[in-house]
């Protein structure tokens, strides 16, 4: 079973920048497709994903805004937030899951606990 720890979240005010990142314990993790997501009251959104070639992919509210990358050496995948806004206001979390054929991900069991960002002025 991988572990995923988030960190890297606050509050922040609109237009503004952060830098979130998931740490996995596993020995594989370069050989994982790994995703961001994120969770409010009303739903879990898929964020961003990256696969284990490095091959980004964004959900089209945070194209442009966001990037995420990963760093095998350390064991751990990022996430570049900036020109936030009040809808970008989640829960933030790691996951490690399947890209078919068709380019989707599918995510397996494995979650973080999450960070929180908050935007408001």
């Amino acid at each position: 079973q991988v572990q995923l720890v988030e960190s890297g979240g606050g509050l922040v005010q609109p237009g503004g920048s952060l830098t979130l990142t998931c740490v996995a314990r596993t020995a594989y993790f370069s050989d994982y497709n790994l995703a961001w997501y994120r969770q409010t009251p009303e739903k879990r959104e898929l964020v961003a994903f990256i696969t284990k070639n490095g091959s980004a992919n964004y959900v089209d509210s945070v194209k442009g805004r966001f990037t995420i990358s990963r760093d095998n050496t350390r064991n751990t995948m990022y996430l570049q937030m900036s020109s936030l806004k009040l809808e970008d206001t989640a829960v933030y979390l790691c996951n490690v899951g399947i890209v078919d054929t068709s380019g989707r991900y599918f995510p397996l069991s494995a979650w973080g606990e999450g960070t929180q960002v908050t935007v408001s002025s």
